[in-house]
């Protein structure tokens, strides 16, 4: 597909995924819009196509009167990543705060069907998988996507909303024919992500020299970390090819314990410290792998980015961006907080 000249919209475009987003879709030549209320993202992630001229962007909540309607009119495509949303200590201990999103995507949804849109991708999450499937990390699971039904059992407030979002959507095009695409994201991480999310915050542990060197959970917890430059491959890929709502995972199969993520931190940074388990804190569950086949058949979608590789890059990222001092200072916050 040919996205020179296409109007775009990207909700929270000015977030760690929005931004990366962003500048996919302007590299391709679309004529980008961002809405953002910048809650959490940060406006110098997309500072520079504002400063070049080449996005437009809107200081808004979608939550207020008439706002979703005045900035997807005229829109071809409509991403939808907005969302009050953390990593682990954040949507475990901000239950009501993630809730919100409930309103937000029904909101979002019902202005693009009365806009006419041309398409919505909605940025779904793996936590809409049964949590019951997900305890045991010894079993080499891989979650696919029809493993999400009756009876429903999403993973606390904000796995909830993401899959009653995916079913509005999906309701939204049988009933009105509003074309549109869910992509679940799996455990993401790369520059310019957030320190309540695990990798980043480990990255950072090791940045303030943190000794003992604090891993929540027991550490068995098994993940599949995917690099952000392949989730935004794959959510443009979902937007030129899915029209009827289905939702698709986008994740990489490498299956990675919490632990062994720790001690390649470790490594990487030269940081040499004993690894302290607080198996007290949120840890989320147990097995969350995605099953990317049906994305490589529909798609012709699969992640290049190996976990290893991708990690050494977000280190370098870090460390070259970040001040010791201000992390030593705001570390204990931003670890549960946007």
């Amino acid at each position: 597909m040919n996205w020179q000249g296409s109007r775009v919209l990207v909700t929270g475009g000015t977030s760690f995924i929005g931004s990366h987003l962003v500048d996919a879709l302007v590299e391709r030549g679309a004529r980008v819009r961002v809405v953002d209320n910048l809650s959490s993202g940060k406006l110098a992630n997309i500072q520079h196509h504002v400063s070049a001229g080449r996005i437009t962007f809107i200081h808004s909540d979608l939550l207020g009167p008439g706002v979703a309607l005045r900035v997807v009119d005229g829109m071809d495509f409509v991403f939808h990543l907005a969302a009050d949303h953390g990593g682990r200590g954040y949507v475990d201990l901000h239950q009501a705060a993630c809730a919100t999103n409930l309103a937000l995507d029904g909101t979002l949804f019902d202005a693009c069907r009365k806009a006419g849109v041309g398409k919505v991708v909605y940025a779904s999450s793996g936590c809409v998988y049964p949590n019951n499937l997900q305890t045991d990390p010894a079993k080499a699971l891989y979650l696919t996507e029809d493993m999400v039904g009756p009876p429903y059992d999403a993973d606390n407030l904000y796995g909830w909303a993401k899959l009653m979002g995916e079913l509005t959507m999906r309701a939204f095009h049988k009933d009105w024919g509003m074309r549109s695409a869910a992509c679940r994201y799996f455990t993401v991480y790369g520059s310019r992500g957030h320190e309540n999310h695990a990798v980043i915050a480990m990255i950072a542990r090791a940045f303030v020299r943190q000794d003992p060197f604090i891993v929540w959970g027991n550490g068995e917890q098994v993940r599949n970390w995917t690099h952000v430059s392949d989730i935004v491959s794959g959510t443009i890929l979902a937007a030129e090819k899915i029209d009827d709502g289905t939702a698709i995972n986008i994740g990489t199969t490498e299956r990675t314990r919490v632990l062994d993520a720790a001690n390649a931190v470790l490594s990487f940074t030269e940081h040499r410290a004993r690894i302290e388990l607080h198996p007290e804190m949120p840890t989320g569950p147990m097995n969350r792998v995605a099953d990317n086949s049906l994305a490589r058949k529909l798609l012709g979608w699969q992640p290049k980015v190996r976990f290893m590789d991708g990690l050494q890059r977000t280190i370098d990222w870090y460390y070259s961006t970040k001040d010791r001092q201000q992390v030593m200072r705001v570390l204990p916050r931003v670890l549960t907080e946007r």
